[in-house]
């Protein structure tokens, strides 16, 4: 399956999500309910996933931590906030750099409607 594929199934998974939760949850209840979800249809799912950093000639092996990560391919960030801050795409471009990864998908829960906080983050696709 594609990356993008993959990531209409994630976001059709997410609005579900969203539907039965509604908006302003912390966003590691978001976080858990999705990757149950997903699992459930049968994907492969691992949370807060380590990303290893290359700084000079060290490797920290955690730099960050990814909310969710989707078939080994697709990053999913996780937010619930007012608005999405241009920080927030910046982060996911540099989690999917570090991660050798193609697709990120930003996540804004605490929307009255999840569509208006969906971001597809694409790098190298």
């Amino acid at each position: 399956m594609t990356e993008d594929e993959l990531s209409s199934h994630i976001i059709k998974a997410a609005i579900k999500v969203h539907r039965i939760l509604g908006p302003g949850l912390l966003e590691s209840v978001y976080e858990k309910v999705l990757a149950y979800d997903l699992r459930k249809s049968g994907f492969t799912v691992r949370n807060q996933v380590p990303i290893k950093i290359n700084y000079e000639d060290i490797v920290f092996d955690e730099g960050f931590r990814g909310d969710l990560i989707v078939e080994d391919k697709v990053i999913v960030e996780i937010k619930s906030v007012k608005a999405l801050e241009p920080v927030f795409y910046k982060q996911v471009l540099t989690y999917l750099r570090f991660s050798g990864k193609k697709l990120g998908l930003l996540l804004n829960f605490n929307m009255v409607m999840l569509k208006a906080g969906i971001k597809r983050v694409v790098l190298g696709l």
